[in-house]
């Protein structure tokens, strides 16, 4: 029988295009389907998920493609499907109430609401039989308590518009961050460390970016062996793990064991963009070639398989291909031995595969377990010998998938997750040099601001041409950040001056004043039953904690005190939250380190400003802003610069800390000696 498109085949979202010929009669988020509900007086449900999302694939293949199942969801319920990452405001609202329910969340995310949109019930994935006779019991309920569950549901309402500051018992406070706060602070991280293998002690293990770049905040305020030693422990076991593509580079979401051996093998661009700035202020730190090598071989993975012709980069590729989930990633011995020939045995103790498998169904996850060093040593071959043996595995590896199967490519792009990458290439460049990453980096933010910005407001979403949904905080505060980096690396002012046009419309349309924080939607966008804020750094860093650290940097480039004293605010409002629960705020908590001393206000001016610049910027420097110009300044934005010359024809580096500036010098080392002394 001919399956028949639903309204859904009109979307952009390939996650809500995947349901298109679903027999369920599936209504997009918008105010048709919630008229249509109320003209009828049926209960709502919002089924949530996003392309990427294993268990979302198996709900729909069990039960939304299924006819008998869409019969009773399309009799009973007005049915909605919301791609999380295109909606993560109308995500965040369900998931809120979920957890309120008492029932832990996760995608798919299945939530029943009554005709105004008010949640009474909900739950994640169920199997088809569990999931039809919850339909009944549902629609049941709602002819016959109809009353119970609208009180019920207003309960949740009121629950999920509580104040931030009265739910977590926060209060504006006086900024006072102590080294003792801080100490604190990393004290109670540290119980939560895996010290055997890197991370945190739990299973799934998520790579948590945020985690590890505080550490290295950390460690260079204390100079800590412990904190470095942790960073180190967990960058290499991921990079070694199955959770790295030890083939084509980029990471996968999360490893469902604590060896970081098996990965849910779907790969985020949001993750790939903060590994990448992790992994290369880790090999500012350390000079560890394995960072080197990942960070390169991560941006090789986005250009080849995630950047759009126009310089977009894509959200995700699938976890799945052929109904199999790693199928694309994974090798039995035969194919090994097959593609590789004679070199097999070599290549397979260096990935750690065996006839049996060692992962499910006999199948291989290529992982390694030493370094290329030690490895090298105990087959009795030179480094650069078992490093050409590597690249000629990986090579062939490469070539050999590249004619199978791939998994689905969720080619939407969202201005968020690309400002996280673009943010990951200016800190790349940074570290490595490399001309072509900073003119990949250019590119994306070309294309950001001229599809994605309209006048000073953005969108959030970009597929087949159109920009449709209006950006959410998220993209103001990622889109900031990534800007105030390019600055950092090309000395053009036109970022900053991007990045200070945004900062003042998320300051007019998403600043609550009352609590000193940022609802995470616009005055100007939907009104949904609940307006929120985003507090908790998870595995992206929440889109306050990165509007107050765009707020002190921009308030020392810009000379904005408003600036420099609202991010005191903001961060002074979780303060206690920070100093108690940092695995969860650890981006408040670099934060926090930047408060402890003054910022380093640099500027290099002379005809070698950019030389400088890379020199200097091969070092650590987490505390400090660069500003830059071949020649004397007359008319910039930026104070740090005016006045500033090149003495006697030569370029001169200013090192400043509030406003005082040292004595002028000629070279980026005396520069890092002022540095360094304060």
């Amino acid at each position: 029988m001919e399956k028949k498109p639903n309204r859904l085949a009109q979307e952009t979202s390939p996650y809500l295009l995947q349901h298109a010929y679903n027999p369920v009669d599936w209504f997009p988020w918008g105010p048709e389907a919630l008229q249509k509900a109320k003209d009828e007086q049926k209960p709502i449900l919002v089924s949530i998920g996003y392309a990427a999302c294993h268990w979302c694939h198996v709900m729909e293949h069990q039960s939304f493609e299924n006819e008998q199942v869409a019969q009773v969801m399309n009799a009973h319920f007005v049915c909605i499907k919301v791609d999380r990452e295109e909606r993560p405001d109308v995500d965040q609202v369900y998931m809120d109430a979920l957890q309120a329910m008492g029932v832990k969340g996760g995608w798919p995310l299945n939530v029943f609401l009554n005709s105004d949109a008010k949640p009474f019930y909900g739950g994640t994935y169920y199997p088809p039989q569990n999931w039809v006779q919850l339909l009944h019991s549902i629609s049941d309920a709602y002819q016959k308590s109809r009353a119970e569950l609208d009180k019920s549901a207003d309960q949740f309402v009121q629950h999920l518009n509580q104040s931030e500051l009265a739910k977590y018992g926060l209060q504006v406070g006086n900024p006072d961050f102590t080294p003792n706060g801080f100490e604190q602070l990393y004290r109670h991280l540290h119980a939560k460390f895996d010290k055997k293998r890197g991370g945190t002690m739990q299973a799934p293990k998520f790579p948590m970016p945020s985690i590890w770049r505080f550490l290295l905040r950390y460690h260079h305020h204390t100079q800590d062996p412990e904190a470095l030693e942790q960073m180190n422990l967990t960058l290499e076991q991921m990079a070694f793990g199955g959770i790295y593509d030890q083939i084509g580079g980029g990471f996968a979401r999360y490893s469902v064991d604590e060896e970081w051996l098996a990965p849910h093998f779907e790969k985020m661009l949001y993750d790939n963009g903060q590994l990448l700035s992790l992994y290369a202020e880790a090999y500012q730190v350390t000079r560890n070639e394995l960072y080197r090598q990942v960070a390169l071989e991560t941006i090789a993975f986005v250009e080849r398989e995630l950047t759009s012709p126009e310089g977009g980069f894509y959200s995700s590729l699938d976890a799945d291909s052929e109904g199999e989930e790693g199928k694309f990633y994974v090798f039995t011995q035969p194919q090994l031995e097959e593609i590789l020939g004679k070199e097999a045995t070599l290549a397979s103790k260096y990935y750690n595969t065996s006839a049996t498998g060692n992962w499910e169904h006999g199948v291989n996850i290529l992982h390694r377990r030493q370094n290329d060093e030690a490895f090298a040593a105990d087959q009795g071959l030179t480094l650069e010998e078992l490093q050409e043996h590597v690249q000629n595995w990986k090579d062939s590896l490469l070539l050999a998938r590249g004619i199978r199967v791939r998994p689905g490519l969720d080619d939407k792009i969202l201005t968020s997750w690309n400002a996280l990458m673009l943010k990951g290439l200016t800190d790349a460049y940074q570290a490595f040099g490399e001309a072509r990453i900073l003119e990949l980096a250019c590119t994306n933010a070309h294309f950001l601001l001229q599809n994605l910005k309209q006048e000073n407001r953005l969108f959030h979403n970009y597929k087949a041409g159109q920009a449709t949904i209006d950006g959410f905080l998220e993209d103001y505060a990622l889109l900031i950040q990534a800007l105030i980096g390019l600055y950092q690396v090309t000395f053009e002012e036109r970022w900053i001056k991007e990045a200070n046009q945004l900062t003042k419309y998320t300051l007019a349309h998403f600043f609550d004043e009352t609590e000193n924080l940022f609802f995470f939607t616009s005055n100007a966008g939907e009104q949904l039953i609940a307006r929120k804020k985003e507090i908790f750094d998870n595995v992206v860093p929440s889109s306050n904690s990165v509007m107050a650290m765009n707020l002190h940097f921009l308030g020392l480039y810009l000379d904005k005190e408003r600036y420099s004293s609202l991010s005191d605010k903001m961060l002074s409002t979780v303060r206690d939250l920070v100093v108690q629960e940092p695995a969860h705020l650890a981006n408040w908590a670099s934060l926090y380190f930047l408060k402890l001393k003054p910022t380093a206000e640099i500027a290099i001016i002379g005809p070698e400003a950019h030389a400088y610049r890379g020199l200097l910027q091969q070092h650590f420097l987490p505390n400090a802003i660069v500003a830059g110009s071949k020649e004397e300044e007359t008319d910039s934005l930026l104070p740090l610069l005016e006045g500033r010359i090149g003495q006697n024809g030569q370029t001169t580096l200013y090192v400043c800390y509030n406003r005082a500036c040292q004595l002028p010098v000629q070279s980026v080392a005396e520069a890092l000696e002022q540095i360094e002394h304060v």
